[in-house]
């Protein structure tokens, strides 16, 4: 049986952080689950998760006008979602659905925010994993502009 510490220890975006600050990390872990179709969280809502998906797939969506919702990225097993709760006013800017049975290990986003104001040595850390979440996001919403709106002719 695989614990939490292990799941994340082993995790790549945890690659390389410290013990002590992997310690700190588990402390605001927990096992959650979303059936197909589930939202794990709506566009404008408090951000206060961070999310590991062990199983299943999520999508990433953004509501276009006229068009409904557009998926912008699909999160795999090993993928990680969430950077919002990182950046103040900590808020979803988009919406993530289960397209399958999903669990995923749930990082507090509160209680990080906590442990990254007593330690900054951990802040830091955190702050370069997670921006490289957000320029991975960056570039699939750029890819869906591009694929949107077609190349000029």
């Amino acid at each position: 049986m695989e614990t939490l510490e292990r799941l994340i220890v082993d995790h790549p975006f945890f690659k390389g952080l410290e013990d002590q600050y992997i310690q700190l990390v588990v402390g605001c872990a927990s096992n959650v689950r979303f059936e197909a179709g589930q939202f794990l969280f709506r566009e404008g809502e408090e951000a206060n998760a961070f999310y590991i998906i062990r199983t299943g797939r999520v999508a990433l969506e953004i509501n276009a006008a006229g068009r409904g919702s557009l998926i912008i990225d699909t999160i795999e097993p090993g993928g990680v979602l969430g950077w919002s709760w990182f950046i103040a006013p900590y808020r979803w800017h988009f919406d993530a659905r289960a397209l399958e049975l999903t669990r995923a290990i749930a990082l507090d986003g509160k209680c990080l925010r906590t442990k990254c104001e007593g330690d900054h040595h951990l802040g830091y850390e955190l702050m370069k994993r997670v921006a490289t979440v957000m320029e991975h996001r960056l570039q699939a919403a750029r890819v869906q502009l591009m694929d949107l709106y077609g190349s000029p002719v």
